[in-house]
């Protein structure tokens, strides 16, 4: 597991306003959704008027293709609170999009983004910010990991994640509790 700093994402984020996918890098940072998750939200699952993302679906490449498909676990399918400025910057990302896809974060065809995709362009913009290359779930790691250190609680933060139990947050980010001693 790897995570990025204070300092880090600072010039994370600064990166990916120049490339244009601020949004759904700055959404993956300030909610923690797994990346099938992140990509397969609809604008029929973002709440505006109570601030929250429903999480439905998932979006995966299965023999070749990216499809959308269930989640893994019914833990999986849950409410996640959003900040009044993701909500803002979503009902912006709505606005500019006029209605070009059913999808928050699409590609070029409105279609859902491929996974792979995803990463490519992750790799791309860590590579142009001089960080160190990181999976797409470490930015899950680290949303949970500067929550945690920001003082949210692990029973809270496992529903955040959809995790089925708290203690498998705690054993997960031991790291960060250790810290926090």
């Amino acid at each position: 597991m790897k995570t990025l700093t204070a300092e880090q994402l600072s010039f994370f984020l600064r990166e990916v306003k120049e490339t244009g996918v601020y949004e759904m890098y700055y959404t993956e940072l300030a909610t923690g959704l797994r990346r099938g998750e992140l990509l397969g939200l609809k604008w029929g699952d973002i709440d505006f008027k109570d601030n929250a993302i429903r999480v439905r679906r998932q979006v995966a490449r299965i023999d070749g293709n990216v499809v959308e498909a269930p989640l893994k676990t019914k833990n999986a399918y849950r409410c996640v609170a959003i900040t009044q400025d993701v909500a803002a910057m979503l009902k912006q990302k709505k606005v500019d999009d006029n209605g070009r896809s059913e999808y928050v974060f699409s590609s070029e065809t409105g279609g859902p983004i491929s996974p792979d995709s995803v990463l490519n362009m992750l790799h791309r913009v860590l590579d142009r910010a001089g960080l160190p290359r990181l999976r797409f779930h470490d930015l899950r790691h680290t949303f949970a990991t500067h929550a945690l250190a920001s003082g949210v609680d692990a029973k809270t933060l496992s529903g955040i994640l959809g995790h089925t139990q708290a203690s498998f947050t705690l054993d997960t980010y031991t790291h960060v509790t250790g810290d926090m001693q």
